[in-house]
């Protein structure tokens, strides 16, 4: 099982990873030690620090003609990764 889920490509972390700081979609379970090993190992670089989040499910209702519907947002975990100064991750390379 893989520790990181997925990269997160937004407005804001975009112009974090100028500064050299990326974020992740991580597992619920992972621990900072594990993320940090992870990166390491799949993109070839040398983190410095680690910082996550959890976020908790939230309830959403939507109103419809007929009635209102109710769903559950996903329980996530979400790591924002520093690496070593001159250090970088190119996620557009295989495109």
């Amino acid at each position: 099982m893989s520790i990181y889920v997925k990269p997160i490509i937004t407005e804001k972390f975009s112009a974090m990873a100028e500064k050299g700081r990326y974020a992740f979609v991580v597992e619920r379970t992972a621990n900072k030690v594990e993320i940090k090993k992870a990166i390491e190992k799949a993109y070839g670089v040398t983190v410095s620090s680690v910082n996550t989040m959890n976020y908790i499910g939230k309830v959403k209702f939507r109103y419809t003609q007929t009635k209102i519907m109710t769903g559950l947002v996903k329980k996530a975990k979400k790591a924002v990764v520093t690496l070593k100064k001159g250090d970088s991750i190119d996620f557009y390379g295989n495109i």
